[in-house]
């Protein structure tokens, strides 16, 4: 029977008695399949009563099947979770919208592991007592970087704020003009230093800040040197910055502390090798600097923390600060921070199991092969692919003027079998699953194997296949 009007609509229960539905109520519940229900009448109801002056000539109508459909199509998309598994083809290592860095299996293995079981978070084995959160990833952390103490919060941002309530709050912090940046979503440094309740004391010009300019700023009310590294934009040209052993003398010699915002927190030195611009963690540690916090996700390749090590007399005091429950990580953080850690006793397991650097270091000739295997595997399928000489990065603010020469695959959809834009074809790789992201260029469609999984090829293959041919 085809339902042409609003009031041949079934009541809800009918709809709910039907086969299909009362299967679906074990699986999602007598709430959620009703809402569905209703949801699809709702619908039903609103198209119908625009040709319900004329029901005879209309073409809309439906049948119990169809209401039923709708309201499968429904709880299947208010069952689906809305983070899902992407392959990141854009070549940007740490893409902001995308998660930032993959862990590495043993680091996603040891948050799985914190999560569905109990674990020895603040447990004491030896003594069967209470034991430090964050006691394990500390150890380590003063192993690698060979300082004093470490903390870890729930992000950088977080850690500047921290810092900067216990060490300056009502009073001054000396930063130089040219470092208060903007970190990405609108947060700016300066901000964060004002919810802090320490007060700004800026130096210097945008392009140039001197030694001097630090020395007369410094007054009975200063409570630090902060120093900012720019790690999401460049400087060039006409500029001048006082390097992180000056700034620590001028500190110390006026009993000051030295607080250093390292935000993309590298410790390889091969990585570092390779992009040239971001700082080690080791060389900053080395410079004098007695406050340094990074990012867990950037350049560390970790899971979202922000890190703090330096003096203990400093952390110490941190540690007791009320801030720091609320900017507490939870368990599968400080587990997926710890196998990362982990790694990084042994380099040449780190280069090769945590994703961000074995993408950031994968050899070239390597990545050239891939991409042509790829290119053929289309080629053969009748898509129109070739390979371009483009540029990877790594994304998220990190080594901003760092361009990894990349072979992409480059897709011409316009003479395909099944013929797209490049903007369409785009915008079909991110329906369905699994969901692709890319990037357009030379009036192609860009595909960057660095930045994919060897394993999701053949996925990422098939998914293009599926709409080109």
């Amino acid at each position: 029977m085809k339902i042409k009007t609003p009031r041949e609509l079934p009541p809800v229960n009918e709809v709910m008695c039907e086969e299909k539905l009362v299967t679906a109520l074990q699986i999602h519940g007598h709430a959620m399949v009703l809402r569905a229900v209703r949801n699809a009448l709702s619908e039903a109801r609103e198209a119908l009563l625009i040709t319900s002056d004329d029901p005879a000539t209309s073409t809309i109508s439906y049948s119990m099947d169809d209401l039923v459909n709708k309201t499968l199509d429904q709880l299947e998309l208010w069952s689906t979770p809305l983070i899902r598994h992407v392959i990141n083809a854009t070549g940007a290592i740490l893409h902001s919208n995308l998660g930032r860095a993959p862990l590495a299996p043993s680091a996603a293995e040891a948050a799985y592991n914190a999560g569905r079981a109990y674990s020895t978070l603040e447990y004491n084995l030896e003594e069967g007592t209470r034991g430090e959160r964050t006691a394990a990833v500390e150890i380590l952390l003063k192993r690698l970087t060979s300082v004093e103490s470490a903390l870890v919060v729930n992000n950088n941002a977080a850690a500047v704020l921290l810092i900067l309530a216990t060490i300056a709050r009502g009073r001054e912090v000396v930063v130089s003009r040219g470092e208060l940046v903007e970190i990405g979503g609108s947060f700016r440094i300066p901000e964060i230093m004002e919810e802090s309740g320490a007060t700004l004391r800026e130096v210097g010009t945008t392009n140039k800040t001197h030694p001097e300019d630090y020395i007369r700023a410094i007054g009975d009310e200063t409570a630090a040197i902060l120093k900012v590294n720019r790690s999401n934009f460049r400087m060039e040209g006409f500029t001048e910055e006082v390097d992180l052993d000056k700034l620590a003398t001028i500190a110390h010699q006026y009993g000051l502390p030295l607080i250093y915002d390292l935000g993309s927190g590298c410790l390889s030195r091969t990585l570092y090798n390779r992009i040239c611009e971001e700082p080690l963690v080791l060389d900053a540690s080395a410079s004098g600097a007695d406050i340094i916090c990074f990012s867990g996700d950037k350049l560390l390749g970790g899971p979202q923390a922000g890190i703090i090590i330096g003096r203990r007399r400093y952390i110490e005091v941190m540690r007791r600060h009320p801030l720091l429950r609320a900017f507490r990580c939870d368990k599968m953080t400080l587990a997926a921070l710890e196998a990362t850690l982990l790694l990084y006793f042994n380099p040449q397991r780190a280069h090769k199991e945590i994703p961000l650097l074995a993408m950031a270091l994968a050899d070239e000739d390597m990545l050239e092969n891939r991409s042509i295997s790829f290119v053929n595997a289309l080629n053969e399928a009748d898509v129109p692919a070739s390979l371009l000489n483009e540029s990877s990065i790594i994304g998220c603010g990190s080594a901003p003027g760092c361009k990894l020469v990349t072979p992409v695959v480059a897709i011409d959809p316009t003479c395909a079998p099944e013929r797209f834009t490049p903007d369409e074809l785009l915008s079909q790789l991110r329906k369905e699953r699994p969901v692709v992201i890319a990037r357009a260029g030379h009036e192609r469609v860009l595909l960057d194997l660095r930045t994919v999984f060897p394993e999701e090829e053949d996925a990422l293959l098939q998914r293009l296949l599926s709409i080109l041919v």
